[in-house]
C-alpha cells in the first residue's frame, strides 16, 4: 500500500505541529504548511528524515493553496489522504471597539483559508480513497463566546461547512471532520484577553477551567480522521459545552452576558 499522506495548515507551531509528529510516527507522509518559515523548519526538524516537505502557505490566497497542493501532490505520489486545515488567528476583545481591518483578517484566515483550502483539495481528495478533510473548529463554535465574537463566528462557519461537505462529499467518498477543543497548551494563550493586558492563559487558570496538552489534540486528530464522528470536542471544557448548549442553553446564555473569555 503506498504510504498515506496528510497535508497540514498551521504546521509550524502547536495543534498542527503535534499532529504532524504524530502522524509522522505512525508512518505517514506529512506536507507542512505555514506562513512562518522558521517555524516550519523547526517541526521539519523534529520529524523522520525525509518523511515531510515544506510549503510556505498564506490560506487567504488561493493560487498559493493551488501551488502548495501541486508540491506536495508530486511529493506524495498524488495522495492525499487528509487535509487538515488547522491554520488559525484568535481576536479577542470587545466587538464595536476592534478594528474593522483585525475583524476582517480573522474571518480571512479561519473561514476564507478553510474555503480555500476544502475548494482547491477537493480534487486530490477525491483520487484518494478513504480521504478526510479535517477541519479545526473551536468549542467557540459550540456556543458564542463573549468578548471573542468573530472569532466563534468564524467557527461556527467552519463548523457548518464541514456539516454540508460532509454529505455533499460523500458521493465521492471524501469524509468530513472537525476538532473542537476548547483550551488548549498553544501559542493562542498568550495572547492578550478582551482587550486587556491579561493573558487569556491567566484568565482560563483563574476560571477554574482546564488547559488541555497538545498532545491530546494530536490524538484526537488522529481518531477524527479515522473515525466516524463528524464533530470530536476535545478536553472537558468543549464536552461539558456540547452538553450544556443542547440541555441548558438559557445557562449559558446567563453566563455569557456576565464573562468575557478568550477560547481556543
Amino acid at each position: 500500500m503506498p504510504q498515506q499522506a496528510i497535508f497540514i495548515t498551521g504546521g509550524a507551531s502547536g495543534i498542527g505541529r503535534a499532529v504532524a509528529v504524530l502522524f509522522a510516527q505512525r508512518g505517514w507522509r506529512v506536507g507542512l504548511a505555514d506562513v512562518n518559515a522558521a517555524g516550519l523548519a523547526e517541526t521539519l526538524a523534529m520529524l523522520p528524515a525525509g518523511s515531510a516537505t515544506t510549503h510556505k502557505l498564506d490560506v487567504r490566497d488561493r493560487d498559493q493553496w493551488v501551488a502548495a497542493l501541486a508540491d506536495f501532490a508530486a511529493a506524495s505520489g498524488g495522495r492525499m489522504d487528509v487535509l487538515f486545515a488547522n491554520a488559525g488567528i484568535g481576536t479577542s476583545g470587545p466587538f464595536a471597539a476592534t478594528p474593522p481591518a483585525e475583524l476582517e483578517r480573522c474571518v480571512a484566515v479561519n473561514l476564507l483559508g478553510v474555503v480555500h483550502g476544502a475548494h482547491a483539495g477537493f480534487e486530490l481528495l477525491a483520487a484518494t480513497p478513504g480521504s478526510v478533510m479535517l477541519i479545526t473548529s473551536s468549542a467557540a463554535g459550540i456556543y458564542g463566546t463573549s468578548g471573542a465574537a468573530i472569532y466563534s463566528a468564524t467557527k461556527f462557519a467552519v463548523r457548518g461547512l464541514a456539516e454540508a461537505l460532509d454529505g455533499e462529499w460523500a458521493s465521492a467518498g471524501v469524509k468530513v471532520r472537525t476538532l473542537m477543543p476548547s483550551f488548549i497548551d498553544t501559542p493562542l494563550l498568550d495572547q492578550p484577553a478582551g482587550g486587556s493586558n491579561q493573558q487569556i492563559r491567566d484568565n482560563v487558570r483563574r476560571a477554574g477551567l482546564e488547559i488541555t496538552p497538545v498532545g491530546e489534540v494530536a490524538e484526537a486528530a488522529w481518531a477524527a480522521a479515522h473515525g466516524t464522528v463528524l464533530h470530536t470536542r476535545v478536553g472537558k471544557t468543549a464536552r461539558k459545552l456540547w452538553f450544556a448548549a443542547r440541555w441548558m442553553p438559557g445557562a449559558l446564555r446567563r453566563q455569557a452576558q456576565r464573562s468575557r473569555l478568550g477560547r481556543r
